[in-house]
């Protein structure tokens, strides 16, 4: 059975390494790669870079690890989104490993 995955889009990469931080300290999961997205608006943001932190685990630690990445991340600058997909389909795992900060 496949890993849980918890998903957190928070702006800037301060955030994203807070509720990075908070969410791998409240929960046994595991961090995958960040990734990025500067949206049209980005002027308009509070930080003009959005960064999704992505974890693994079992269901209910993953859950815990959005629930003090999020916790984390609005002390900073706040959160996009966060979504738990508690058994993602294989069509869709090589997608969960794009990130734009692989690209130049």
């Amino acid at each position: 059975m496949a890993n849980a995955v918890g998903m957190i889009e928070v702006f800037g990469l301060t955030a994203a390494f807070m509720a990075a931080d908070a969410g791998c300290k409240a929960a046994n999961v595991t961090l995958e790669y960040f990734d990025k997205n500067k949206p049209a608006n980005a002027d308009t943001l509070p930080v003009p870079l959005i960064v999704m932190v992505k974890f693994r685990g079992r269901v209910e630690d993953v859950r815990t690890a959005v629930l003090a990445a999020e916790k984390a991340a609005k002390k900073v600058t706040g959160v996009v989104s966060k979504h738990v997909i508690a058994r993602p389909e294989k069509e869709i795992e090589g997608m969960l490993k794009l990130s734009a900060f692989d690209k130049n």
